[in-house]
């Protein structure tokens, strides 16, 4: 992507408008008031943030004027969702979503090719879980992501792990003027982080597979941190016993995950 390029999808990036932070908050006001052309302007003073997202997709062969296009409608998107309420800056709120918008379009023309029904199952998944956030303010578990589309735990889990896009830990997320904040940043952060919400995902539809006292044993050992000792002091039983239930559950969790 040529990084000093100055009209994109022709629109000249040099004369982007600046909002200021008072003028946002009574743009959103309106925007909530119905106001379309209030929407319009809280667009185009945005531009510019949807502009300092697809540099981060500079190495890719993706054609930046499309890049912009399908970050402009994460920005809507993100305009239409925000919630004055949650005391959240808007381009905090903006950012993932815009990245989610254009990380969605790659996943779609993507070399490696995956199935219509399964990015199906993915994007119906991955939107009953961000109606559910907003909704209930919590994530939700594999079993009420399938209770709400319909669809069975293992085929939400396996369609979500076919779509992920592998990262580097020292690509750029966001830069608002000072320093990148990069993804190694983020990796402790769950509510923003998809592939930590995957796994999560795939963690607790194989813990469904152990019994009641093998889920209680992996949830004290590796949840909670407890030795071995601490565990069978407390469901009273052996070390032994304890060593060969955990072995046990690990195989079969390894069995389902790989």
């Amino acid at each position: 992507m040529a990084q000093g390029k100055v009209e994109i999808c022709g629109v000249n990036t040099a004369k982007l408008p600046v909002l200021k932070e008072e003028e946002k908050e009574a743009l959103i006001a309106r925007i909530k008031a119905g106001d379309a052309k209030a929407k319009e302007e809280y667009i185009k003073g945005n531009l510019r943030l949807v502009l300092s997202v697809i540099k981060r997709f500079g190495a890719s062969n993706e054609n930046p004027d499309d890049l912009f296009q399908i970050g402009c409608i994460g920005l809507i998107k993100a305009i239409n969702n925000f919630n004055t309420e949650l005391d959240v800056k808007f381009s905090t709120y903006a950012v993932p979503m815009i990245i989610g918008e254009i990380r969605r379009y790659m996943r779609d023309n993507n070399s490696i090719r995956v199935s219509r029904s399964l990015r199906d199952t993915a994007y119906k998944a991955i939107y009953a879980k961000e109606n559910y956030v907003k909704r209930n303010l919590k994530e939700p578990t594999v079993q009420e992501i399938a209770e709400e589309i319909g669809i069975s735990k293992e085929d939400i889990v396996f369609a979500l792990d076919a779509i992920q896009v592998p990262m580097s830990l020292q690509e750029p997320v966001y830069n608002d003027g000072g320093d990148a904040l990069y993804v190694m940043d983020q990796i402790s952060d769950t509510k923003n982080k998809e592939e930590k919400w995957v796994e999560d995902l795939s963690l607790e539809a194989a813990m469904e597979h152990l019994g009641e006292r093998e889920r209680y044993i992996i949830k004290l050992r590796f949840f909670e941190g407890k030795t071995q000792m601490e565990v069978a002091e407390e469901i009273r039983i052996s070390q032994a016993q304890v060593s060969r239930l955990e072995k046990n559950a690990l195989r079969i969790m390894r069995q389902y995950l790989s």
